[in-house]
């Protein structure tokens, strides 16, 4: 009881905010999409005659995960293991359905940073079916993709399952290497991830290409040189741009333990949702809906 005095003041009761949230942990996509919104194709890379690998699921399972969140896209899955042309049908066969007015499909090439043959395939395809198609970028560099290639390490043992806090903590290794696919410039374009990664682990972080320059082996010698001598390799690919064979060759050239690549990690959706979302904002005249 509160005999002879007034009861308190009730506390105010804080409404949820109407407004989007914000930051990482954003929605990519606004949750309704008009019913004329672009669909979007996932360009999975794939060479002809390649065996179906392991990793040949990689894309449904990524297109599984972004249509959880997002029931409401028209997502269509391409492979260019052709050089393009399913690609080119797939655009001709959105055209057909759509209205002139606008893109009629944004396509998200299934690559974490700069692939030469990938995005000419893409460019080609477009070019052949006359469709107005935008591109996005690649799925990288970005935070979640380090994200990612973090879990990737700590799965195999080879980095803390969380971010190196205590320095008299030991590292179960001195040094990694980023290792990506597409040549030279995939190498050069993973830098930045590998900026990211070190900065989470507070280990040295290298990129390397693994059918370019600088090689695994370039990247495990300069790693060397600066006194990491137990190294970890962790592939900054999806999957389908390489095959295992490559990946485990190249980690036990350098004596080097190796984690899986990112898959169909969640991460990989909801870049994949970011790049979709950027574009669509540009097209619609909405904010940029990517992070």
């Amino acid at each position: 009881m509160n005999e002879g005095h007034e009861d308190p003041p009730k506390l105010p009761i804080r409404e949820r905010s109407p407004r989007p949230g914000t930051g990482r942990h954003r929605r990519p996509l606004p949750a309704d999409l008009p019913s004329d919104a672009p669909a979007l194709v996932l360009a999975v890379p794939g060479r002809a005659g390649d065996p179906v690998g392991p990793y040949g699921d990689v894309a449904m399972e990524v297109a599984s995960i972004v249509r959880i969140d997002n029931p409401q896209i028209d997502l269509r899955i391409v492979s260019l293991a052709d050089g393009g042309a399913d690609l080119t049908k797939e655009f001709t066969s959105i055209a057909a359905q759509r209205s002139a007015d606008g893109p009629g499909a944004v396509v998200v090439p299934l690559v974490t940073g700069p692939h030469p043959r990938v995005l000419r395939a893409v460019r080609d395809a477009v070019t052949q079916s006359e469709t107005t198609v935008r591109i996005t970028e690649p799925l990288g560099p970005h935070p979640l993709l380090a994200e990612a290639l973090h879990v990737r390490l700590a799965e195999a043992g080879l980095a803390r399952a969380d971010r190196m806090r205590l320095f008299n903590v030991s590292s179960p290794v001195d040094g990694i290497i980023v290792a990506t696919a597409g040549g030279d410039e995939a190498a050069r374009g993973a830098d930045a991830t590998a900026v990211l990664l070190a900065a989470r682990l507070t280990l040295p972080v290298v990129p390397a290409a693994l059918d370019g320059q600088p090689s695994v082996r370039d990247a495990a010698e300069r790693l060397r040189n600066i006194g990491a001598n137990r190294l970890a390799m962790v592939p900054y690919v999806i999957g389908p741009e390489t095959d295992r064979d490559r990946i485990t060759t190249a980690a036990e050239s350098i004596g080097a333990g190796c984690a899986e690549p990112l898959g169909a990690h969640e991460s990989v959706a909801r870049m994949v949702c970011v790049r979709y979302g950027a574009a669509f904002g540009e097209i619609e005249g909405f904010d940029d809906l990517s992070d």
